[in-house]
């Protein structure tokens, strides 16, 4: 998704920089001016646009890793109990 995003706002910049609404860079650095462009464009797309997914996620981590504490904290305590 992220990347659809980066491909959108690249397309929009090289149309910007061909029609001249935005300049294009110095001595042949065209290309990499307009990939800054689209990163610069489309890294607060991003942010805002991937919030809801960026969300589920770390709801999903947070649940592994709780998950994940609760049984080292089972192994922890049953090894306590363990008697020779």
């Amino acid at each position: 998704m992220r990347l659809s995003i980066f491909v959108g706002c690249f397309v929009v910049a090289a149309v910007a920089v061909h029609f001249g609404l935005v300049p294009s860079g110095a001595r042949g650095s065209n290309v990499v001016w307009v990939v800054l462009f689209a990163l610069v464009l489309s890294a607060p797309l991003s942010y805002v646009l991937l919030r809801k997914q960026r969300d589920e996620m770390s709801e999903q981590i947070v649940t592994k890793v709780e998950r994940a504490k609760e049984r080292l904290e089972e192994h922890r305590t049953r090894e306590d109990h363990v008697t020779l």
